[in-house]
């Protein structure tokens, strides 16, 4: 990749797990696709009762801005089911499966296929 991967958590604490993660999924997504020029990857979680200390239940939302030359994929993981995406694991799984699947569709596009 030219460019670093940038990574932000919203609504919750850094985790340096979960940024080691993020940038293991990311280097596998440049097995696919090597024209990958910029990666943003944020990490949230909307709290439906801020006075709670307390953040089970809550589901992770994950959102990834991929940019190749000539487009920019763009992922965004808020489940419709609250409890899918209570295990960050999983709700990075989902993110990047998606991710993959899009940059696959763009390579192929890209040899004519």
């Amino acid at each position: 990749m030219q460019n670093s991967v940038q990574i932000a958590f919203h609504g919750i604490d850094h985790s340096d797990a979960v940024e080691t993660r993020i940038r293991e999924k990311v280097a596998k997504l440049e097995q696919f696709c090597d024209r990958i020029t910029n990666c943003r990857v944020v990490v949230e979680m909307h709290h439906r009762n801020t006075s709670s200390l307390h953040h089970k239940g809550e589901p992770y939302h994950i959102n990834i801005d991929i940019t190749v030359p000539g487009d920019k994929i763009v992922v965004k993981r808020a489940p419709k089911d609250p409890h899918v995406h209570e295990d960050i694991g999983v709700a990075l799984r989902d993110a990047f499966s998606i991710a993959e699947r899009q940059l696959k569709d763009y390579t192929r596009k890209l040899r004519g296929e």
